[in-house]
């Protein structure tokens, strides 16, 4: 119970404010992983790993990208315990200026040319702390606009904390456009890379004035009030929710679609004679269109479920992969387009639409941070982190190098939708009674009840 003549729930942030907030964190984020990965397929190579060959300079390039999605279970274990011991609003301050602190800095290092082996070292090391960082960033955003949002709107308001995914990559794909249209391979390697890294500053101010204007979330509030908040979340989670735990994870796999087709397509497709741009282009008009389809499944998943329109994106990723891919393969500039657009843009805006919900819905208040903090970075960093990595070191050479890619990606989609199809629908649950065994009829009536009032009220 709350205190009495105390309404914990009462807030005067709005659910729009805190799903911007969200928005801008995550975009941040994304901002920062896309622009790290453009420069490990285009730049790293000979600015860090001069002394390999082409093909281990990539690969090198790429393990410096995935050992940032590889610190990421750290993070979580970290930012979790902060969030669900001390609040989301703490976690989403310190995350966003610390991972936009690491990225601008990236963008100060010298090369190896200079300063030798230190140039690499340094390299992974910050992408150590933007991966630590990371790990908070979308737990707490996700759950900050999960939180705040009404009953009947959940999915809706929390997609925008995973639409700043799609926001992030565009701006990233904007940043890098003209450089490698206009820049010559030299100034390119010598000082053009640093310029998208360096503009990560002015999302760092934004990110911060919005996020210091938000309350604590209702939930939390209340759970404080009550006394309930986990003294020790990870031994709750692990005791307790543990199969929520497992089935984020495997939930997370269909991650390692948007770096093969994105990124790694980018060293093979120059391996095969498609430019660079190509795939910027690509990669730019299906993160447009994930801007425009990612509230839209949002607003679908508070209506029909989540699973429903989760499901059906992974199915849309899996038919489409494949001739993707071949696309590249083959130099098909027109194709590549439009599969990239519906490989990303279309069908992937649906499970990232519906991903933040889905999980956070698993779990109770008291262990929400963690369980999807851990969950989503363990997956992220077994299947993201690791896919252009396998995809460079199992694909061959030619037009049709591209098929073991393809599978891998597809494989990944699969192992998703299985956890997905197992899992329990949550759309209609009370706040209250998520994470718990068995939801209490009275929750479920008094969701039914509220969502039917603003839905009459709208």
């Amino acid at each position: 119970m709350a205190h009495p003549g105390k309404d914990t729930r009462r807030s005067r942030t709005t659910p729009g404010a805190a799903a911007l907030a969200a928005w801008i964190g995550t975009a941040l984020e994304f901002y920062d992983l896309s622009i790290y990965a453009f420069a490990a397929s285009l730049v790293f190579p000979k600015v860090f790993f001069p002394t390999a060959s082409t093909t281990l300079g990539v690969i090198a390039g790429f393990a410096t990208y995935g050992a940032g999605y590889l610190a990421r279970p750290f993070g979580s274990v970290i930012w979790g315990h902060v969030g669900d011991r001390l609040g989301r609003k703490p976690v989403l301050l310190a995350t966003v200026l610390t991972m936009g602190t690491a990225t601008f800095l990236v963008g100060c290092l010298p090369g190896y040319a200079a300063i030798g082996v230190a140039a690499p070292a340094m390299l992974v090391i910050l992408r150590l702390v933007q991966g630590i960082c990371a790990a908070g960033e979308q737990s707490g955003a996700g759950s900050m606009a999960l939180e705040h949002a009404p009953a009947h709107r959940r999915a809706f308001f929390s997609s925008f904390a995973t639409s700043g995914n799609a926001a992030g990559a565009l701006l990233a794909n904007a940043a890098f456009l003209p450089l490698t249209a206009y820049l010559d391979t030299t100034d390119l390697r010598t000082w053009g890379w640093r310029i998208p890294f360096w503009a990560s500053a002015i999302l760092i101010v934004v990110g911060l004035v919005l996020r210091r204007r938000l309350d604590e979330t209702p939930a939390f509030l209340e759970e404080t009030a009550s006394g309930q908040v986990a003294g020790q979340p990870l031994a709750v989670l692990f005791k307790h929710h543990w199969r929520a735990l497992l089935r984020t994870v495997l939930l997370l796999a269909f991650s390692a679609v948007q770096p093969i087709v994105s990124l790694w397509a980018l060293a093979y497709g120059k391996s095969v004679g498609v430019p660079a741009t190509v795939i910027l282009w690509a990669g730019l008009a299906s993160t447009l269109a994930g801007q425009l389809f990612i509230p839209l499944a949002g607003r679908l998943a508070d209506r029909i479920g989540r699973r429903p329109v989760f499901i059906t994106g992974l199915a849309g990723m899996v038919i489409f992969v494949f001739p993707l891919l071949w696309s590249v393969g083959h130099g098909q500039v027109a194709l590549i387009i439009v599969l990239q657009i519906l490989v990303i843009g279309v069908f992937g805006a649906l499970p990232l639409a519906t991903i933040a919900a889905l999980t956070g819905e698993m779990f109770p208040t008291r262990v929400r941070i963690s369980g999807t903090g851990i969950g989503f970075q363990f997956g992220a960093a077994i299947a993201g982190g690791t896919s252009p990595v396998a995809a460079a070191a199992l694909a061959s050479t030619g037009p049709n190098g591209w098929v073991p890619a393809a599978l891998w990606g597809a494989g990944a989609c699969v192992i998703a939708a299985v956890a997905a199809v197992t899992a329990r629908e949550t759309s209609r649950i009370a706040m209250e009674d998520l994470g718990k065994a068995s939801p209490s009829r009275s929750g479920q009536v008094k969701h039914r009840e509220t969502s039917a009032r603003k839905e009459t009220a709208n």
